[in-house]
């Protein structure tokens, strides 16, 4: 049982039966700027507004050099914020949309996150995340915007989507899939991905076969009638709205009527508030995505998202090759939060790339016992395979990790 062979491995994620689909296309050897780009084209987005930003200016430079050949547009933005905003025009013009940013650029968004959330404005954003804080390093990974993501603007009373990819091949299909749950859910989908993940490379398959990438991207449609804006409903695939074609929808960045218009009444804000927040809670299952590695008997779980579950992956194979009842849990989905993976009471060992621990207080929150999920922190690069190991190996052996060098275990 304890051997790397018979360990079960599971994908949830709509890419695992799309990859199927798809004979015909070309492989090639790239970075997963360009991966997430074409499949941002593939998806059919036809706006880019932003500004550029280590580790993501490669996504403005190539998808300025794609947006033209496909008929689509593409705007150097004077910052963040008006390159989010004017990706949000777009979307309300008819056109699916897409910025890109990294941590200093991504903190100069939250308002136009607001106005674009309370106005069901499809749109998808990509942070590429680097150590921090403030500029950090710019050639070094982080894992820092975790619960940036999540609370990515003022007010509360919203829920988000937010993905993130651990190779160059499945930030292609995510691309895809964020653009889709944009539009069927009407909000912003954040893809978090990391300075590791859109620098390096590796083989990339891209499918040729555009009828069978038709079966699998949502199309853009338009609301065209009333309601705008179906209030107190947790209804999804609903069409999003459009400006102009003389619907007369208003985006207002106040509390709004169906029609869009601001009104100062309670009962319009409950209304609204349970649409923005109930439309994701009644459909958190629509929206799980996850991949798994030996949890019908780990008796420790090491949990990682982005680059740090590479690595992770690897010392969890090692660590049963010595004996260890290891497994893995890599979420793709990070918000809404899976709680429901936790539900097993075993020890978990979180690693990220952070010092502060920002996963694992919600490993803490959704497993039986806290006191049963332990921390590594590391900062600025991925762990090793060797500090994984043994971190899961001293769970296992005396119920702690052991103390390792520029590794943090504390979680206040």
């Amino acid at each position: 049982m304890n051997g790397t062979m018979e360990l079960s491995q599971r994908l949830v994620a709509p890419w695992e039966q799309w990859a199927a689909r798809f004979k015909s296309g070309r492989w090639t050897l790239e970075t997963g700027t360009y991966a997430l780009t074409e499949g941002a084209i593939a998806a059919g987005c036809r706006f880019f507004g932003g500004y550029p930003i280590t580790p993501a200016t490669e996504i403005a430079e190539n998808i300025s050099k794609r947006l033209p050949m496909v008929g689509g547009f593409y705007v150097q933005a004077e910052d963040e914020l008006a390159g989010m905003h004017m990706c949000a025009g777009a979307s309300l013009g008819g056109l699916k949309a897409m910025t890109a940013t990294s941590g200093p650029g991504f903190t100069l968004m939250h308002d136009a996150y607001g106005w674009a959330i309370t106005n069901e404005i499809p749109l998808v954003v990509v942070d590429a995340m680097r150590v921090g804080p403030i500029s950090g390093i710019t050639g070094a990974p982080g894992q820092g915007e975790f619960y940036v993501a999540r609370y990515c603007t003022h007010g509360g009373n919203f829920e988000t989507i937010v993905l993130s990819p651990n190779s160059i091949q499945e930030i292609y299909w995510m691309a895809i899939d964020a653009f889709n749950l944009a539009e069927r859910f009407r909000t912003v989908v954040t893809i978090l991905t990391d300075q590791v993940v859109a620098d390096m490379q590796e083989d990339l398959f891209l499918p040729d076969d555009a009828a069978a990438l038709a079966q699998v991207v949502v199309p853009r449609r338009h609301n065209l009638a009333m309601p705008f804006f179906p209030v107190g409903s947790s209804e999804i695939d609903v069409a999003p709205n459009i400006v102009g074609r003389g619907t007369g929808v208003c985006v207002s960045t106040y509390t709004h009527t169906p029609e869009g218009y601001d009104i100062e009444e309670m009962e319009a804000q409950w209304a609204q508030t349970e649409r923005l927040i109930n439309k994701i809670r009644h459909h958190r299952d629509e929206l799980l995505r996850y991949e798994t590695i030996g949890l019908e008997d780990a008796d420790v779980i090491a949990v990682a998202y982005g680059a740090a579950s590479r690595t992770v992956k690897t010392a969890v194979l090692e660590a049963r090759r010595r004996g260890v009842r290891a497994g893995m849990l890599r979420l793709i989905t990070l918000w809404p939060f899976p709680d429901q993976l936790f539900e097993r009471d075993a020890s978990y060992l979180v690693c990220e790339l952070n010092y502060d621990g920002q996963l694992v207080r919600e490993v803490m929150r959704s497993a039986p016992d806290k006191h049963k999920v332990h921390f590594m922190g590391k900062s600025a690069e991925l762990h090793t395979v060797a500090e994984v190991c043994a971190g899961l190996e001293g769970i296992a052996l005396t119920g702690r990790t052991p103390p390792l060098p520029h590794i943090w275990t504390e979680v206040r």
